[in-house]
C-alpha cells in the first residue's frame, strides 16, 4: 500500500511471432549508419579490455561492427599491456576466487596516459576502420580532448546509470553543454526508462545505451540492487526515440541494447523490441582473437572501493572472432554465428531490414 511497481520483462520472457511471407535470408540487410558512419552489421562491443584492444578493434571493425576501446582501461596505462591481462590470467587461475579482481584494481591504480591512449588508437585509425572509445562521466571532460586529438570519430561516455547531468565534487558535467562543444557524435547511457532515454536524446546525444551490460560477470544487481528488465527497457527507449523525432521534427537517435542477451536469440529479440544495435561483450570473449584469452569482465570490476563485476572464465575456443559473428557454426545453442542467426530471423518473419524488423510481432509468456 502506499507503492507503485510496474511489471516489466527481460528478454527471456518475449518472443517474436513471424506473421508475415517469409524471404532468402541473402535479400536481408543487417546495415545501419550512426551520423556519417556505416556498419554492416549492428554490433557495438561493450568497452571492455577483455574483448576490445586495438588489434581486435581492427578485426571487428573490418568485419562490419564498431569496437569501443576503453579510455580508461589497461591500454590507456600499461605500455604492455598484453603483460598485464597476462598478470590477470595468472591471478584468475589461482586459488583466490576474487584474486583476479584485485589484480584489476590494482592495475587501473596506475595514472592515464595520453601518450599510450593516442598510440592504441593510432593503431586503429591507422588501418581504417572507425576509431571510437568511451570514457565515464566522471572523467569525460579531463579525457575528451586527448582522444580527440588521437583522431576518435565517435564518442561513448558511458556508466552504470548515465543522466543528463553528472554532479561531482567539482563542476557538474552538463552533457548538453559537453555534446555540443563537439564535432563528433557522442553515444551516452545506460538508461532503463523512458524519462532517462528522452532526457538523454535532449542533450544532443547521437545514440542512447540501454541498459548497463548485464551478463554472467556483472553483479550491479546483486551491489547495487539496480536492475534493467531490457525488454520494457528497450521498448521504453523506443518510445523516447519516436516522441523525440515528433518533437525536433525529424532528429533520429539510436537506441543501442547493452546486456541481458545470452546468444544469437536474443540480439534478434532486442532489435525487435526497437534497438537499432546491440553491445555485445561476453559472447565475443570465447573468441581466440579476443585480449582476455577467455576471460570477461566489465569496466566496473576495477572500481576501488566498490566493483560491480567478477572476471568470469570461458576458455578459449578454437572460434575466432569472424566465425562467432558469421560462422560456419555447429553449435546448435545461438552462441556462434549470430548475425547469420539475425539474417535468418529477419527473414523467416519476411523483413528486408533492420528498421522494418522493428515492427515485427511480438508476444510475453504467460
Amino acid at each position: 500500500m502506499g507503492r507503485e511497481a510496474r511489471r516489466s520483462y527481460d528478454l527471456g520472457q518475449v518472443e517474436i511471432v513471424p506473421s508475415r511471407r517469409t524471404r532468402s535470408s541473402q535479400e536481408v540487410s543487417t546495415a545501419w549508419q550512426l551520423d556519417a558512419y556505416r556498419f554492416e552489421i549492428p554490433l557495438i562491443t561493450h568497452p571492455t579490455d577483455a574483448v576490445v584492444s586495438p588489434a581486435s578493434a581492427v578485426t571487428i571493425g573490418k568485419l562490419g561492427g564498431l569496437a569501443v576501446l576503453n579510455a580508461e582501461g589497461l591500454w590507456a596505462r600499461h605500455a604492455d599491456a598484453d603483460g598485464a591481462l597476462a598478470r590477470v590470467l595468472e591471478a584468475a587461475e589461482g586459488d583466490d576466487p576474487a584474486g583476479a579482481v584485485r589484480m584489476l584494481q590494482e592495475l587501473h591504480a596506475a595514472p592515464i596516459r595520453p601518450a599510450l591512449l593516442a598510440e592504441a588508437l593510432r593503431a586503429v585509425r591507422e588501418a581504417g576502420v572507425t576509431v571510437a572509445a568511451r570514457v565515464s562521466p566522471q572523467r569525460a571532460r579531463e579525457l575528451t580532448p586527448a582522444l580527440l586529438a588521437a583522431g576518435v570519430e565517435i564518442l561513448v561516455v558511458q556508466g552504470t546509470i548515465v543522466s543528463a547531468e553528472h554532479v561531482s565534487g567539482g563542476e557538474p558535467l552538463n552533457l548538453k553543454e559537453f555534446i555540443a562543444s563537439l564535432d563528433v557524435p557522442v553515444v551516452a547511457g545506460g538508461v532503463g526508462d523512458y524519462r532517462t532515454a528522452m532526457h538523454l536524446m535532449r542533450t544532443g546525444a547521437a545514440g542512447v545505451i540501454v541498459g548497463y551490460g548485464e551478463s554472467s560477470a556483472t553483479t550491479t544487481d546483486e551491489v547495487l540492487g539496480i536492475g534493467v528488465p531490457m525488454a520494457t527497457a528497450i521498448v521504453d527507449a523506443a518510445a523516447a526515440r519516436r516522441d523525440y523525432l515528433d518533437e525536433t521534427g525529424g532528429r533520429y537517435v539510436h537506441v543501442i541494447a547493452d546486456g541481458g542477451m545470452t546468444g544469437s536469440g536474443d540480439v534478434a529479440k532486442a532489435i525487435a523490441c526497437g534497438a537499432d544495435a546491440v553491445m555485445l561483450g561476453e559472447q565475443l570473449a570465447e573468441a581466440s582473437d579476443s585480449p582476455g584469452r577467455g576471460l570477461y569482465w566489465t569496466s566496473s570490476v576495477a572500481h576501488p572501493s566498490l566493483p560491480r563485476s567478477e572476471v568470469t572464465g570461458f576458455g578459449t575456443g578454437e572460434r575466432d572472432l569472424e566465425q562467432v559473428l558469421f560462422g560456419p557454426s555447429s553449435s546448435p545453442y545461438g552462441t556462434v554465428n549470430l548475425f547469420g542467426a539475425l539474417r535468418r530471423a529477419m527473414a523467416k518473419t519476411g523483413y528486408s531490414d533492420l528498421k522494418e524488423f522493428q515492427r515485427v510481432g511480438l508476444t510475453v509468456r504467460g
